[in-house]
């Protein structure tokens, strides 16, 4: 089973009834059998010689330090580009077509970079930024005139907002200490607002764009999006 999906008109039973003519789509993504219909990819960097940047993802257990049994979409890179962008993308349908929709997200992860460490060009925890979108069309990694891969929507730039994705945070954490820490991030005082294609289908995208030039490894444990007309 492919995550946790509810479409809520306003005549279906709810505990809040939703405004007339309101439409809500709530999706929870735990990953305990699986990615779960998610994609990984990388961009803002070369698309030559990617081995020194170490780059993986995958569906792995979480670690054992959080504390807590389970699985989680697993990604790492070595920003060795200066401006590596680490993302999970998902396509949703069942929407109505060439409607303005807004969409929420809340993402708890697993991170072990002190929020206000030191690193190579910045900090491991805060100069890492979480940032969550959506867009109606597939979001790709695709080669530019230098050589290097970008993204064909606009996810701005580390710290900086796109008009396709919005920072939610960082993926520092409290303690002072490398361990691995659950944490959450959302935007539920800042939706996404987009429109969705002829067929009434939407793309959502997260992932972290890094100012740090080392290697980061996050475990994000769940994804819970709220899609509202």
């Amino acid at each position: 089973m492919i995550g946790l999906f509810m479409l809520i008109a306003a005549t279906g039973c709810t505990e809040t009834p939703l405004p007339e003519g309101e439409e809500r789509m709530e999706l929870s993504y735990t990953f305990e059998q699986d990615m779960e219909g998610w994609q990984g990819g990388f961009s803002d960097l070369p698309t030559e010689g990617q081995d020194i940047f170490e780059l993986d993802y995958g569906h792995r257990p979480l670690p054992e330090e959080v504390g807590r049994q389970g699985s989680a979409l697993f990604i790492q890179g070595h920003n060795r580009s200066d401006d590596l962008f680490m993302f999970f993308k998902r396509q949703i349908d069942g929407l109505q077509p060439n409607t303005q929709y807004e969409v929420t997200f809340e993402i708890e992860l697993a991170s072990q970079y002190p929020e206000e460490s030191f690193g190579i060009g910045g900090s491991p925890g805060g100069s890492v930024f979480l940032k969550a979108g959506a867009v109606n069309y597939e979001p790709m990694a695709e080669p530019n005139a230098d050589g290097y891969l970008q993204m064909n929507l606009d996810k701005g730039n580390q710290s900086a907002d796109g008009a396709d994705m919005f920072g939610i945070g960082t993926v520092g954490i409290e303690s002072e200490e490398f361990t691995y820490t659950l944490i959450t991030r959302e935007n539920s005082n800042r939706p996404l607002r987009v429109n969705t294609d002829d067929d009434g289908t939407l793309w959502l995208i997260f992932g972290t764009d890094s100012g740090f030039e080392g290697i980061t490894e996050l475990y994000y444990d769940s994804v819970k999006v709220r899609v509202t007309n």
